[in-house]
């Protein structure tokens, strides 16, 4: 998802009311059940008495259905149409599969692909078997940008100004824990620059671990990333570093092919570049630390 660094207060094109009416719904996450109008307020951080108006507007437009017994609000079929066809019109999920599948038969790692929402890849596509039941993700899962290997592929991927864009929204969303996280985010770089792909081990989740490829595609329609992973114990940093990695990225080139899309590394140069020169992470984000 692209930003265009303008602030609603200032952009004169930003209805704040359609803004506010999205931030409920989006409050709802796949593992929510009922909500009340107290709950989204805390969660949007809007005054309850907007949520109240949202929620009415929302519950008569058909994207919210009331629970009067409990005073909550669930999602309605209206609202998860959006979503089913915001997938069905994402491509790359459905030629991808049968690439998935094959990864995940020869390493025995859950093989997913996703998206930015904000500071998380948000699955849209995911490919996993008995063998992983250390990593209970599915489509609609989300995974943090910073310390993901999904994440950190995606980050890189970025062009110089876009990522400089969301190194400033990740330091203001984690506030004093930025420093630890970005020294992470180096490092990442530097395994982008040295093998073509991220690798998370253990700082997304103790038990996981996993190596992640961003995909880039030429018609501009958007910047994917997929991930492999595993418990620990299964995918070792050295296994990640030979073998699921390398296979990663043999996966992507491959979907480049099929969809007619361009190398994600086709910064890795300049980046190579920067990092040799010392021109790490914190050179990228200087001033904004």
């Amino acid at each position: 998802m692209k930003r265009t660094g303008k602030k609603p207060t200032s952009d004169r094109n930003f209805v704040v009311a359609l803004s506010r009416g999205l931030e409920v719904l989006r409050a709802f996450q796949p593992n929510d059940g009922l909500l009340g109008n107290q709950e989204i307020a805390a969660r949007t951080k809007l005054p309850k008495a907007t949520v109240s108006r949202l929620t009415y507007t929302l519950t008569k437009l058909g994207y919210l259905t009331p629970v009067p017994r409990f005073e909550k609000y669930q999602l309605a079929p209206a609202a998860l149409a959006l979503g089913y066809s915001a997938l069905a019109n994402l491509g790359v999920r459905h030629l991808s599969e049968p690439f998935r599948e094959e990864v995940m038969r020869a390493t025995g790692g859950a093989v997913a692909v996703g998206g930015r929402d904000r500071h998380s890849m948000i699955y849209f596509g995911q490919s996993r078997n008995g063998l992983t039941l250390g990593v209970q993700l599915d489509v609609g899962s989300r995974v943090p940008i910073a310390t993901s290997a999904m994440g950190r592929a995606y980050f890189w991927a970025l062009e110089p100004a876009e990522r400089t864009a969301l190194l400033r929204e990740l330091r203001e969303h984690y506030g004093s824990r930025w420093p630890k996280l970005r020294d992470g985010l180096e490092r990442s770089g530097e395994t982008v620059a040295k093998y073509g792909f991220a690798i998370s081990v253990g700082e997304w989740q103790p038990d996981v671990h996993s190596a992640g490829v961003a995909l880039k595609l030429n018609d501009g329609t958007g910047l994917y990333a997929f991930n492999c992973g595993a418990p620990a114990f299964r995918f070792t940093e050295d296994r990640l570093i030979n073998d699921i990695g390398p296979r990663l990225v043999a996966m992507v080139r491959n979907i480049e092919a099929a969809l007619g899309g361009i190398a994600p590394q086709s910064h890795k140069k300049d980046d190579s570049k920067k990092l040799k020169s010392g021109g790490k992470l914190a050179r990228v984000a200087e001033g904004i630390r």
